[in-house]
C-alpha cells in the first residue's frame, strides 16, 4: 500500500514540498529511498528542481513587490531586515548557502531580489545551492536509513516508528515557529509606530 502510494504521489508531494519549504520531506524521501520505495537519484532530482524552481518565483516575487510581502507579516519583516544586511556584506554566499539556514527559506529569496541581486547571476548560484542542497540532504537521509540498519539490525521492523519520528520532529519545528512569529507578531502590535515627521520638524 505504501509502495503504491509512493508511486502515484510521492515525487509529485516532494516537488510540492521542496517548492514551498522542504527540509523534512526532503528528509523523509532520502529514507523512504534507502527502504527501496523511492529511487534516491529521483529524489534528489525532484527536490532541485521544486527547491530551484520555488526559490526563482520568490526572487522575482521579491523584485516585484518585496516591500509589500514583507510587510504582511511582522516575522517575515524583521527577519526580511536581517536577511538584506547579511545579502549586502555577502550576497554571494548567502545565495549560495540560505537553504542551510533554518526559518530563510521563503524569506531569503524575498530579500535577494528586494535587493537588486543580478537576476543571471542568481540564476546560476540559485541552481548551483539547490542542487547542492538537495544532494546533500538527501544522500544524509539515505545513509541514516543506513546507519540505522547498522545499529538496530533490521529496519523494517523500525519502518513506520522512524518515520513516524521524522514526521514528528518536521512538526515539532514547524509549532516552534508558529509559536515565535505569534511572538513577534505581537511585540509589533504593543510596540508603538514610528513618529511621522512635521513640517515644524524639518531642516529649512
Amino acid at each position: 500500500m505504501l509502495q503504491q502510494f509512493l508511486n502515484d504521489f510521492g515525487y509529485f508531494a516532494l516537488f510540492l514540498g521542496t517548492f514551498f519549504e522542504g527540509e523534512t520531506i526532503l528528509v523523509l524521501a532520502g529514507f523512504l529511498a534507502f527502504r527501496g520505495y523511492m529511487d534516491i537519484n529521483m529524489v534528489v532530482v525532484v527536490a532541485f528542481f521544486g527547491s530551484y524552481a520555488g526559490d526563482q518565483l520568490w526572487y522575482f516575487m521579491g523584485r516585484k513587490h518585496g516591500r509589500k510581502l514583507l510587510a504582511r507579516k511582522p516575522r517575515w519583516q524583521l527577519l526580511g531586515d536581517r536577511a538584506l544586511e547579511h545579502i549586502r556584506r555577502h550576497p554571494d554566499i548567502w545565495v549560495l548557502s540560505f537553504r542551510f539556514v533554518y526559518g530563510l527559506r521563503t524569506v531569503m529569496p524575498v530579500a535577494i531580489g528586494l535587493s537588486g541581486y543580478p537576476p543571471r547571476r542568481y540564476l546560476l548560484l540559485n541552481g548551483i545551492g539547490a542542487a547542492v542542497w538537495a544532494t546533500a540532504l538527501g544522500l544524509a537521509a539515505y545513509h541514516f536509513g543506513s546507519f540505522l540498519e547498522h545499529m538496530l539490525g533490521n529496519v523494517k521492523k523500525y519502518e513506520l516508528w522512524v518515520l513516524g519520528a521524522l514526521v514528528l520532529v518536521g512538526v515539532l519545528f514547524w509549532i516552534r515557529r508558529r509559536i515565535k512569529a505569534a511572538r513577534i507578531a505581537r511585540q509589533a502590535r504593543l510596540q508603538p509606530p514610528a513618529a511621522t515627521p512635521t513640517p515644524s520638524d524639518e531642516q529649512p
